[in-house]
C-alpha cells in the first residue's frame, strides 16, 4: 500500500490535521442548512480514520439498507430514468445505455492525462490525502493503470418498500490494489434544474464530495454529463460536512466543474473521456476502453 505524508491525528471526532483543516474552511466559507430542506444533498458520509472499499456497506448498515448484489448490475435500473426537458435518454446510442444498467459486465482500462504544473499539485494531493484515506486516488501517470481497474457495482435498497437508495460503485487499480473511486450513484432533482442530474457522492471524513451532473444528448448518439452550475441548487461540485444527524455545512465550487462523454468509436468500442476543470483550465483527462460483452 503506497504511503502519505504524516499528518497528526486529533482524535476520533476531528480525524486528521489535513481532513480537519478542510472541513474547517467549508463551515467557514459555506453554509449551514437542514438536510430536510435539501434531500439532495443528503448521502453517505466516510469514518474519520479511512474511507476504503467497506466505506458504503458501514454507512448502508447504520441506516438501515441492505445491499443487493447482483450480476449484471448497472450505476442505473432504467437509464430511462433520467429523461426530462432537454433529455431524451431514446437519443444516446445502445450501447452507451447498456453501460449504464449493466454495468458490472464491463471490465475498465484508464490511462491518465495530467496537464502542465497541475501533475506535481495532484502528486501532493495524493500524498497528503488520497493514498491515506484509499479514496479519490486518481492514477499519477498513464502506466499505473497498466493493468486495468476492478469494477465493483452494489445495489443498496430499503427492505421495506424495496427501492434502491443509490448504486455503490468501487473501483481498485488491478496493479497496486490501492482503491481509486468509491462512488454512491444516484438520480437527484435539483432546485435549479429542470430534469434529473446524475449524483455521485464520495465519502469524506465527517462529510463527502457530491458532484451532479446535468445530462445531454450529442447528435453521434454519445451522452454528455456535466457539473457546470452558475450557483448553489445548480448542478456541480459540492462539499459536505455533516452536523449531527439533520444538519450539514455545504460549500458550491463554482471553480471546479467535470464533463464526461460516454461514446461509440468505430469499429463499436465503447470509451469515455472526463475532463477536470479549475477556474477555466483543464487540468486533467481521463480516458476510458469500457469493454462488454459483444
Amino acid at each position: 500500500m503506497s504511503q502519505s505524508f504524516a499528518t497528526p491525528w486529533l482524535g476520533p471526532r476531528r480525524g486528521y490535521f489535513a481532513d480537519w483543516l478542510t472541513q474547517r474552511w467549508v463551515q467557514v466559507t459555506g453554509r449551514r442548512l437542514e438536510l430536510a430542506t435539501a434531500a439532495w444533498l443528503d448521502g453517505p458520509v466516510g469514518d474519520s480514520r479511512r474511507i476504503g472499499p467497506d466505506s458504503l456497506e458501514t454507512f448502508a448498515s447504520g441506516a438501515g439498507l441492505c445491499a443487493r448484489p447482483a450480476a449484471g448490475a448497472g450505476l442505473m435500473p432504467d437509464f430511462a430514468a433520467l429523461a426530462g426537458p432537454g433529455f431524451d435518454p431514446a437519443a444516446v446510442h445502445p450501447r452507451v445505455r447498456e453501460f449504464y444498467e449493466r454495468t458490472s459486465d464491463f471490465s475498465l482500462d484508464v490511462w491518465s492525462e495530467w496537464h502542465g504544473a497541475f501533475r506535481p499539485f495532484g502528486a501532493l494531493l495524493a500524498r497528503l490525502f488520497s493514498r491515506r484515506l484509499q479514496q479519490l486516488n486518481v492514477p499519477l501517470a498513464p502506466l499505473q493503470t497498466a493493468r486495468g481497474l476492478t469494477n465493483a457495482v452494489t445495489p443498496f435498497e430499503d427492505p421495506r418498500t424495496g427501492e434502491r437508495r443509490f448504486t455503490g460503485w468501487v473501483r481498485r487499480n488491478r496493479g497496486t490494489g490501492d482503491v481509486v473511486y468509491v462512488g454512491a450513484y444516484s438520480l437527484a432533482h435539483l432546485p435549479g434544474e429542470a430534469g434529473p442530474c446524475v449524483r455521485v457522492v464520495f465519502p469524506l471524513p465527517n462529510g463527502n464530495a457530491s458532484v451532479f451532473m446535468r445530462p445531454s444528448a450529442a447528435p453521434d448518439g454519445s451522452l454528455v454529463l456535466e457539473s457546470r452550475g452558475r450557483g448553489f441548487g445548480d448542478a456541480g461540485f459540492y462539499f459536505v460536512v455533516r452536523d449531527g444527524a439533520s444538519h450539514a455545512w455545504v460549500r458550491f465550487v463554482r471553480s471546479f466543474h467535470e464533463r464526461i462523454r460516454v461514446f461509440v468509436e468505430p469499429p463499436g468500442e465503447l470509451r469515455t473521456d472526463h475532463a477536470f476543470v479549475l477556474f477555466g483550465a483543464t487540468f486533467l483527462r481521463l480516458h476510458y476502453h469500457l469493454r462488454g460483452p459483444a
